[in-house]
């Protein structure tokens, strides 16, 4: 996650269209006293209009027979097939026009009773039965879905709010439906065993499945189905969703497609993420790049691989390589890790706003001293943290092919408070799980090698590279630096009991409007590297620690 976007919250869902007959279901509560016909808003509302004044704009709150009226309105017309009646009970006549054309023409869904349930304030729900029909074959439709009313600004009339989920969940603004013969053809996924991968077995995968398919179904050499699809509009493929599979008429021929995940791994990844909500975690084989495991709490987006969130101060990692090779840091030398230091007008302070006395750099490293980097940002250029993560560690160049969409980091370059901030994980910088995974990799092996989910060898793609490696000495001292920090720093407790060559750094991302911080963990093991996030979890080391800790043993 990322990019903080708030408006005032609306609430999405949406419905379907056609049908037969004229009479929409109104047994749900709060439509039963409503008549289908007569009546009007005005009666209900008591806002009329006189010979000798304008009619005034109603304003405020919208009442509940407003509410039940409008959302009435608006499933009898689209159940009955009436879509530019349907339209017009919406605040977006034009697209709402378009996709109930699109339920029936290109969905090929009849026969739709549409029953709504009990409103809550401005939102009414309502279930959609319907049948899905092409050719000589056809199958039955159901969801649930909602839509919410509001108030138009220029007269006061109330309309639903009109996106489109309202006719499906599943789709976002600018997406369809569509019935056909599928464009791709199914998949049938295998992990490096050549065990079947499945949604069902592993409950984080159901992205990852969709993009394999998108990318191999035609390449893996399998025969398309019938199926009833959520074809992305423009808006949703620049976010990297891939289409989506609704509804199965007739089964395909899958083609197989192979990828490095690791089914024990796998496995264990699904169960970490289980105990915490919101969270995500990724591993990666350190000498070779492939993707072992990627898991999420919340399995409708793959925060792992397309996650863009502030990393917090695991980003202390890329950011002491630059500064050790800046000669402005070194392990072992003293250190400066004051309670505050002010850049750019913005006044820095650590933790509980503690401070190092005569402290060494591993010291302000292993307990995450915020000032000890800030310190150093009036010797920085803007750009030296950018070129240090996309020539070093391959980050925040746009360029990864992993095999299904992923987001591969963002340092963007900054200038006065906001460079400075960078510098340990908050400004612009964002990451997700696999470029924090990757990032101990780097540190591990001495050399950035891009994760992957399906070997290149499939199909002749291009991994990215960087543009050069840390030196000995470098490398050496951010090896020492997160050793020491999973023994006797932040990273201690998550870390006691993996054993071996290991390394690790907390990290904790202030968010806007969160009362608590998302947590960051990211360390290696031997050939194993991981990292996870707990979005709104507090500190890392005690919310998304305890995850990775678990991987690098069962992987160890």
């Amino acid at each position: 996650m990322g990019n903080r976007r708030r408006v005032a919250e609306r609430r999405k869902t949406r419905p379907a269209v056609i049908g037969g007959m004229i009479a929409v279901v109104v047994g749900g509560a709060g439509f039963g006293a409503y008549a289908l016909y007569g009546g009007g808003a005005a009666a209900d509302d008591g806002t009329r209009a006189s010979a000798d004044h304008k009619p005034k704009v109603k304003t405020g709150p919208l009442s509940a027979t407003e509410v039940t009226t409008t959302a009435r309105t608006f499933l009898t017309a689209w159940q009955s097939g009436k879509v530019t009646a349907a339209a017009a009970a919406t605040d977006d006549s034009a697209a709402a026009t378009s996709l109930l054309t699109g339920y029936a023409k290109d969905a090929r869904i009849k026969d739709v009773t549409l029953t709504p349930g009990t409103p809550t304030g401005d939102k009414v729900p309502f279930s959609v039965k319907a049948t899905v029909s092409y050719k000589d074959t056809e199958k039955p439709l159901a969801y649930d879905s909602a839509l919410t009313v509001v108030r138009r600004t220029s007269d006061g009339k109330p309309l639903v709010d009109w996106h489109a989920a309202v006719v499906h969940p599943d789709l976002k603004d600018g997406d369809k439906l569509v019935t056909g013969e599928a464009g791709t053809p199914p998949v049938k996924a295998l992990d490096r065993d050549g065990g079947e991968l499945t949604k069902e077995k592993y409950a984080s995968l159901g992205p990852v499945l969709d993009g394999l398919r998108e990318k191999y179904g035609k390449k893996a050499g399998g025969k398309a189905g019938i199926e009833l699809r959520v074809v992305r509009g423009k808006a949703a493929k620049a976010k990297d969703l891939s289409d989506k599979t609704l509804l199965e008429l007739s089964e395909g021929t899958p083609g197989t497609v192979k990828t490095t995940l690791d089914p024990a791994l796998q496995a264990a990844a699904e169960q970490q993420v289980a105990k915490k909500a919101r969270s995500s975690v990724a591993v990666v084989r350190v000498s070779t790049g492939e993707i072992l495991a990627a898991a999420n709490a919340s399995p409708g987006f793959n925060t792992a691989f397309q996650g863009s969130l502030a990393p917090g101060s695991t980003m202390k990692v890329i950011t002491s390589s630059l500064l050790i090779e800046k000669g402005l840091a070194s392990a072992d030398k003293k250190h400066p890790c004051p309670k505050y230091f002010t850049y750019g007008h913005w006044k820095f302070q650590n933790d509980d706003k503690f401070e190092i006395k005569g402290g060494t750099f591993k010291a302000s490293f292993a307990r995450s001293c915020n000032t000890a980097f800030i310190s150093q940002a009036p010797k920085l250029k803007d750009d030296d943290l950018t070129k240090q993560a996309q020539q070093v560690f391959g980050l925040g160049m746009n360029n990864w092919a992993i095999g299904v969409p992923s987001f591969d980091g963002a340092v963007p370059v900054q200038s006065a408070a906001q460079m400075a901030a960078s510098l340990i994980g908050q400004g612009g910088v964002r990451m997700n799980p696999l470029n924090m995974a990757s990032v101990s990799a780097t540190v591990k092996s001495g050399t950035f090698r891009q994760p992957y989910l399906v070997s290149p060898d499939v199909d002749g793609r291009k991994l990215a590279t960087a543009s050069r490696t840390m030196s000995a000495g470098t490398l050496s001292q951010l090896r020492e630096l997160m050793s020491y920090t999973a023994a006797y720093g932040t990273a201690a407790e998550a870390m006691a009991g993996v054993g071996g060559d290991v390394g690790a750094k907390t990290g904790s991302a202030e968010v806007d409007g969160q009362k608590k911080p998302n947590g960051w963990f990211t360390a290696y093991r031997g050939d194993l590297a991981a990292a996870g996030v707990v979005q709104q979890g507090g500190h890392g080391g005690s919310t998304a620690g305890p995850i990775v800790a678990a991987l690098l043993k069962t992987g160890g």
